[in-house]
């Protein structure tokens, strides 16, 4: 496995700064972020679409300190019925993906409205009262499988290999039987991107996540999660209070190692190369209590200490 960070953990600095400093601390690569929830500060979507001269003084870059381009990624709401940019964001980051010889976009399902005259996102999660059968209906089938079948073209169309789809709340896709739904109407050009955080605060298992999902894992962000349990005992951990207010939330994202430690994190990556994963791990900062550059050093120093890199060797000998 290979170690990196997601570029917006060091949002608030340059793309030079931001680059010395994954150098500096020794990762092998960046993933980059180009729209839909994020500001893209890294990376001007419109002017690289434009230019092939920028795309080569990007890619330049990263080569010059010795480090690759883990993925782009369009993160946002595709299938947003109101928002259109969101979709054509993500359409524009896998042909500039191809163009720079980039395998591997990361993104969400996305989230539509519940109904054709409908103009807000609705995630359905309990099975009752009945309406939540016919919104899941016409979610998956006038809406997403349609979606990601076009998508799915595209990408093999413009050299991307792999989709990876986060597994997060708020989306269509969002814990392994949804993505293996997803994955069997569309094919395997759609995979997880495997968060454990997410799956923490979902109530999931992320240990058996990553064995489950086996060769569907297409790409894994480390992000911790803190699980507040007094707040829980009394909110649960369906949480829509200010991200800021750490201490009265059930749940929040946090520092690798502060919401589970290092052996935790062992037993992640050994579950990972357990269901035949050998990518990248690439950190996501979003601890909102610790300096950025501070919180992103401890969670390296962690995952350094833990990650499997080299190849395995061992066999039993002949005797």
């Amino acid at each position: 496995m290979k170690l990196g960070f997601v570029s917006d953990s060091l949002g608030g600095l340059t793309f030079d700064a931001m680059l010395d400093h994954a150098a500096r601390m020794g990762v092998a690569g960046v993933e980059v972020n180009t729209c839909g929830w994020s500001t893209a500060p890294h990376f001007d979507l419109a002017a690289m679409k434009a230019d092939a001269g920028k795309r080569k003084a990007f890619l330049q870059a990263f080569a010059d300190r010795g480090l690759e381009i883990i993925a782009l990624n369009a993160n946002g709401n595709p299938l947003h019925p109101t928002d259109k940019a969101q979709g054509e964001g993500l359409r524009d980051t896998i042909r500039i993906a191809g163009e720079m010889g980039i395998g591997t976009v990361v993104t969400m399902s996305g989230l539509p409205a519940g109904s054709a005259t409908d103009t807000m996102p609705n995630w359905v999660v309990s099975s009752w009262p009945p309406e939540t059968q016919a919104i899941l209906k016409y979610q998956w089938e006038e809406k997403l499988i349609p979606f990601w079948t076009e998508i799915a073209s595209l990408a093999r169309e413009s050299g991307v290999g792999k989709i990876a789809l986060e597994l997060h709340g708020n989306q269509c896709v969002y814990n392994v039987p949804s993505l293996f739904k997803l994955r069997e109407a569309v094919g395997p050009v759609i995979g997880a991107n495997l968060d454990p955080s997410h799956l923490f605060w979902m109530g999931a298992d992320p240990l058996v996540a990553a064995e489950r999902l086996g060769a569907a894992v297409h790409h894994v962000h480390a992000k911790d999660t803190f699980l507040n349990p007094p707040a829980q005992a009394t909110t649960s951990l369906l949480e829509n209070g200010s991200l800021m207010d750490i201490p009265t939330r059930s749940w929040s994202y946090i520092t690798l190692g502060f919401g589970h430690g290092e052996e935790w994190w062992r037993q992640f990556c050994y579950r990972l190369k357990m269901g035949g994963y050998d990518g990248w791990l690439s950190i996501e900062h979003e601890d909102v209590l610790l300096n950025s550059l501070e919180g992103l050093e401890k969670s390296v120093a962690l995952l350094k200490g833990v990650i499997p890199s080299a190849p395995a060797d061992f066999k039993p000998q002949a005797i």
